[in-house]
């Protein structure tokens, strides 16, 4: 059996009468990236401050390490890096020295690591907190997460303004500390960076985990992408089951199928002489949208 970072099971968060989070059960294997995704107000955040020990569990556990996260927040903090999306600093320290502040409360503390970590993201740590822009603030944040030895990255929309090719560059340190074995908790809007990272999705909406697994598992539950050319007019193929938006172009005819009527339509549309196929998954942000789009966005 895989060795978890983190176990979450059950777990019920409630302010008064509301319930921010309701019976939602997560793990996350070392080695592996969880994406977590939903939009604004769905439970993301909550959850991450449930695993912080920053909130108390109504009901249900959390345990990072094997630890209780609310009784052992201490232990599990040594081990931990966390990214907020939108990061404070004190004002009057640089950059550098916030860097170091953070790196030096986990223990270990690679000097090598760190300057490369700070050329990679381009980051100057001689200035001032006060004078960098939200980009750098979020830098600094990401710097001193991947300078430091800790086994679990929980890491709540990290990339919030930073321009693509420090996305790619986040995108990397990812994808390194992943391969040494650590786990990683992504929540983040950005759907292909979800796509590009994660081993593992769970959508959440009002609370509630509305479907979680890999994106292989998740994919067979939607549509797949057709695009086809033939050297006869196709005639019902909007009428088949499981077709669904047929549009025609110059190119040919684009649609939609259902992923378990995907051989009828093969079957169906081979009789007319193909020319051109193309076939393509469902983009994670497709899987999102159908899931609401069934669940229904409130």
């Amino acid at each position: 059996m895989a060795e978890l970072s983190l176990e979450i099971t059950n777990l019920t968060k409630k302010f008064g009468k509301l319930a921010a989070l309701d019976d939602i059960s997560v793990t996350v294997e070392k080695g592996e990236v969880f994406g977590y995704i939903g939009p604004n107000g769905a439970g993301k955040t909550t959850t991450i401050r449930t695993m912080l020990g920053i909130l108390k569990a109504t009901s249900g556990e959390v345990k990072v390490f094997g630890m209780d996260a609310w009784r052992d927040a201490v232990e599990i903090h040594k081990k931990v890096a966390y990214v907020p999306g939108d990061v404070t600093l004190w004002p009057n320290l640089t950059g550098g020295e916030v860097v170091d502040l953070f790196v030096n409360l986990r223990g270990k503390h690679d000097k090598s690591r760190r300057e490369k970590l700070l050329e990679m993201f381009d980051l100057d740590p001689t200035k001032k907190c006060r004078t960098y822009s939200k980009g750098n603030r979020q830098k600094v944040a990401l710097v001193a997460a991947f300078a430091s030895d800790a086994e679990l990255f929980i890491l709540d929309e990290p990339t919030s303004g930073l321009d693509p090719l420090m996305g790619h560059i986040f995108q990397e340190c990812v994808l390194e500390q992943k391969n040494m074995g650590k786990g990683v908790f992504l929540s983040s809007h950005i759907m292909s960076e979800v796509e590009q990272l994660c081993d593992k999705v769970g959508i959440i909406k009002n609370g509630k985990i509305v479907d979680t697994g890999t994106l292989g598992e998740l994919r067979h539950l939607t549509r797949v992408n057709m695009k086809i050319a033939t050297e006869k007019p196709v005639e019902g193929l909007a009428e088949l089951a499981g077709v669904h938006g047929v549009k025609e172009d110059r190119e040919g005819l684009d649609f939609q199928v259902d992923y378990e009527n995907v051989g009828a339509v093969v079957e169906f549309i081979s009789k007319y002489g193909v020319k051109k196929f193309e076939s393509a998954p469902p983009t994670l942000e497709e899987l999102f949208m159908s899931h609401y789009d069934k669940v229904g966005v409130q």
